[in-house]
């Protein structure tokens, strides 16, 4: 979830925490809308059913807590919460792992400290990380693009594909290696040989068939937040230059030990996806701009050096997780200046006796 967090003085303007949450569910649509194109509706039926499947959770923990049910679901802040988790599944992702998903998101990440406003971790990305621990069979079950199927090869039709996400019904050729895959499995072919003869890269224009458009449609939906205010630059902004110049510095040229080039990182896996959606959340993240700056290009750097020397080949979550350990600490070093006071940290420290 996303949406703008003020220090004092405060500037009031109309909208609520329902208005902005459903703002950020429409700027999801570029990005949902391209990969159904791609890799059919499995990712629609994944955000509808991890939608719902929050919704149902946070009523019930509501419920148990004697608080007032449709006062905190009308914030919507659990639907974005089943959105994103559900756009970062795969296709046709099976109903309890979607289940397992939303509690640990909702559940554990979110009510267990106390609501909206209070959780230390983005929910979405614990949800996310603990399937990815827990089930990593079904969270590499990636549908192929419909540039990689064969000549008179359809996408899943949604019949089928409910069909594997209700009863685990087998599909043939449903599943295929995402780019960052390929890329990190390479070991012996330069880049340029790679992007040759591997399809996932030949039928695409610069980081993978699909994938890239992926991230051209969060960007679309990013910047429409950015345009709306839903937030400032300063988090996602960084995070991208700070992986930009890790994947530059790091480009060798195309050797078989390359990285990859920053256009490659920038449109692979879930890197818009997780810059203006994810990594924007105010709870979980710095609070003055100065920290998220710092937030959002450490957050950068960590994704770089997971993806390439690590054991995930997309990185966003557990990199969004260690900063949000982080983020108290980079408050504490970039508190603004308090309003009525010369200097930043005067309004939370004894005068000098």
């Amino acid at each position: 979830m996303a949406f703008m967090q003020m220090t004092s003085p405060h500037a009031h303007r109309p909208g609520n925490t329902g208005h902005v949450m459903k703002l950020v569910i429409l700027a999801t649509l570029p990005g949902l809308i391209t990969l159904s194109y791609f890799f059919g509706p499995g990712t629609l039926i994944n955000v509808f059913t991890a939608g719902i499947m929050a919704m149902a959770c946070e009523a019930l923990v509501l419920k148990l807590r004697q608080r007032p049910v449709m006062f905190y679901i009308n914030d919507y802040s659990a639907l974005v919460t089943g959105v994103l988790l559900g756009l970062a599944l795969p296709p046709y992702t099976p109903w309890w792992v979607i289940a397992v998903g939303c509690v640990s998101a909702i559940v554990l990440a979110k009510q267990l400290y106390g609501g909206m406003g209070y959780n230390p971790f983005n929910p979405a990305m614990v949800g996310y990380v603990i399937l990815l621990i827990s089930f990593p069979v079904e969270m590499t079950q990636w549908a192929m693009p419909r540039t990689l199927l064969a000549e008179g090869q359809a996408l899943t039709g949604p019949i089928d594909g409910l069909a594997k996400m209700w009863f685990a019904t087998p599909l043939d050729a449903y599943t295929g290696a995402t780019p960052l895959d390929v890329f990190k499995q390479n070991n012996s072919q330069l880049v340029q040989h790679l992007y040759d003869t591997q399809a996932v890269f030949s039928t695409g224009r610069w980081a993978g068939a699909g994938w890239e458009w992926a991230n051209i449609g969060f960007l679309m939906g990013g910047c429409f937040l950015l345009y709306k205010k839903v937030f400032t630059w300063h988090a996602p902004v960084s995070m991208l230059i700070s992986l930009s110049l890790m994947a530059a510095m790091f480009n060798d040229g195309g050797s078989s030990n390359s990285g990859g080039s920053p256009l490659f990182h920038l449109l692979s896996g879930a890197t818009m996806l997780g810059a203006f959606f994810i990594v924007t959340d105010p709870v979980s993240s710095a609070t003055s701009n100065k920290g998220r700056m710092i937030y959002g290009a450490a957050i950068g750097i960590l994704i770089y050096l997971i993806r390439t020397w690590g054991n995930y080949p997309d990185a966003v979550a557990f990199a969004v997780l260690l900063l949000n350990f982080a983020a108290p600490f980079i408050d504490y070093y970039t508190l603004p200046r308090t309003y009525g006071h010369n200097k930043a940290r005067r309004g939370t420290e004894k005068e000098a006796e």
